[in-house]
């Protein structure tokens, strides 16, 4: 990916000057978000990690995470420097139905968003979706790889969550730093793409 690549849907700049895009990380709760954001992030993560207590045990469904001990409340803040004129800026939002009036001010200004999928629990990745798609943002779907494993094919996931052919739906291991940012690359040309065809 470089500053051309992306010059058809960053903000326009005068020559010489930085560029920069801003990217929305969304999905279902302990999908792997944070993890994300802080894989690929060149500076320490901003994040607004709380300390799980019992009074969300009856919120918030651990049943397929019985080890997270912490939780997104607000939002997850990375930045990523392409090269010298060009400057990815990465937003995670929290998870919970609770927080999800925050969206709304967190897209403002998105070229994209990568909706990240745990196949373990499906449905928690269809508000992000529908978010997406009734704002017409584009974006593509990340099927995380926990345990370093794809647990199902990538066209089995694509007929069960029933989106477009036109949506990219690729593996993403969201604790490698070479797998989110590939998964960034594929974000961005589906981005550059949506964005030209309009």
């Amino acid at each position: 990916m470089t500053s051309e690549t992306l010059a058809s849907v960053a903000p326009a700049k005068k020559p010489g000057a930085t560029s920069s895009a801003k990217i929305i990380v969304a999905g279902g709760f302990g999908a792997g978000k944070t993890t994300l954001v802080g894989s690929v992030s060149e500076i320490v993560p901003l994040t607004t990690e709380a300390v799980m207590t019992d009074a969300s045990t009856s919120v918030d469904d651990l049943t397929s995470t019985p080890g997270k001990q912490s939780t997104t409340v607000a939002m997850d803040f990375g930045r990523l420097s392409i090269d010298s004129e060009l400057i990815l800026y990465l937003f995670g939002t929290p998870g919970q139905h609770r927080f999800w009036f925050m969206w709304d001010d967190l897209v403002r200004g998105a070229i994209g968003a990568i909706v990240l999928v745990d196949t373990r629990r499906l449905a928690d990745c269809f508000p992000a979706i529908d978010f997406f798609e009734h704002r017409k943002l584009p974006y593509v779907v990340g099927v995380n790889c926990f345990d370093g494993a794809l647990r199902h094919r990538v066209e089995e996931v694509r007929d069960a969550i029933a989106v477009d052919e036109d949506v990219p739906v690729v593996p993403c291991d969201a604790r490698k730093r070479d797998a989110t940012k590939q998964t960034l690359i594929r974000m961005v040309e589906h981005s550059m793409h949506t964005w030209a065809a309009k």
